[in-house]
C-alpha cells in the first residue's frame, strides 16, 4: 500500500533534525507522500526548502491564527510569493483558534487574517489547510461568504458531527488524525463513519496527536498506518480501500 500523509510537521524543532531517518523510514514504510504544513514565518519557510530537497515531499506555506506576530517586519508580498513554487502546493494552516485565544480583538483579528489568507490563495489558485478549534460557527460563516476557489482541507477535523454536512456542501475534504483512534474519542470516530470517502484524508500532525497506543508521546508519519486501520475498523471497509482513497484524494486536492 502507498500513503499520504497530508499534514505533518517535519518543519517542527523536534522532528527536523531527525529529518533524515524519518523520510528513511518513511519510504521503507510505503508512505511516499508527505505535505509539510507551516504554521509561522520561518516555519513556512523550512516547509519549502524541504519540499524543494526532497522529492517525494511538499510543502504549505501559511500563519496559523495563534502565531499571527510572526509576520510582523517581514514583506508579507514577498512572502506569499513562495506559492508560486511548484512544490508549494496549499496555504496552510489558516483559520481560528478559539481555545487559546479568548480576547475579541485577538479572535476579530484571527478573522480578519484568515479572510485575508483566503484571497491570497484563491489569487494564487492554490487550495487551503483549515485549523478551526472551538469556532466551528465562524469558521464556517467566513468560508460560506469567502469561498476557497480552490478547495481545502478542514485539519484535523475536530468541530461537530452534525456540522459535517455543512463543510461537505462547501467542497472542503476532511482531515482526520490521531484521535480518531482514541479510546473514548466519540466525535471523530462518528465523523469518520459519515464522512463519504471520496472527502476524506488522513494526517498525522506529527509531532502531535499520536495516535493510540502513543498517545502523548511524539509522533511521526510512521504512525498514518495506525490512523487508518482505526478508520477502517469504524467504517467497517479494508485497509487498504482506505489507504487507496485517501492517497488519491490527497493528490486530487493538492495536484501532485
Amino acid at each position: 500500500m502507498k500513503y499520504f500523509d497530508t499534514h505533518c510537521h517535519l518543519n517542527s524543532p523536534q522532528l527536523y533534525p531527525k529529518i533524515e531517518e524519518i523520510l528513511q523510514n518513511c519510504k521503507e514504510k510505503g508512505i511516499d507522500l508527505l505535505l509539510v504544513v507551516g504554521y509561522d514565518y520561518q516555519t513556512s519557510l523550512l516547509a519549502a526548502e524541504i519540499a524543494k530537497k526532497y522529492p517525494f515531499c511538499y510543502a504549505a506555506i501559511g500563519i496559523h491564527p495563534t502565531e499571527l506576530n510572526s509576520l510582523v517586519g517581514i514583506d508579507e508580498d514577498q512572502f506569499y510569493t513562495l506559492l508560486n513554487h511548484p512544490k508549494v502546493v496549499a496555504l496552510g494552516e489558516i483559520g481560528l483558534d478559539y481555545y487559546w485565544v479568548k480576547d475579541i480583538d485577538e479572535r476579530n483579528k484571527q478573522k480578519e487574517w484568515f479572510i485575508k489568507q483566503i484571497e491570497i490563495a484563491n489569487r494564487y489558485n492554490k487550495p487551503i489547510i483549515i485549523h478551526s478549534r472551538d469556532a466551528a460557527q465562524d469558521t464556517y460563516e467566513i468560508l460560506k461568504h469567502h469561498r476557497p476557489m480552490k478547495g481545502g482541507v478542514m485539519h484535523c477535523y475536530s468541530c461537530s458531527s452534525e456540522m459535517l454536512p455543512l463543510f461537505l456542501e462547501l467542497g472542503l475534504f476532511i482531515g482526520l488524525d490521531g484521535p480518531v483512534t482514541f479510546l473514548n474519542a466519540a466525535n471523530p470516530k462518528e465523523v469518520a463513519r459519515s464522512v463519504p470517502l471520496d472527502r476524506l484524508l488522513v494526517e498525522t500532525d506529527s509531532p502531535y496527536l499520536a495516535p493510540h497506543p502513543y498517545r502523548g508521546k511524539e509522533n511521526t508519519p510512521l504512525n498514518l498506518p495506525l490512523i487508518i486501520e482505526a478508520i477502517a475498523k469504524i467504517k467497517e471497509i479494508n485497509a487498504e480501500k482506505i489507504c487507496e482513497c485517501t492517497y488519491s484524494n490527497g493528490k486530487k486536492l493538492f495536484h501532485v
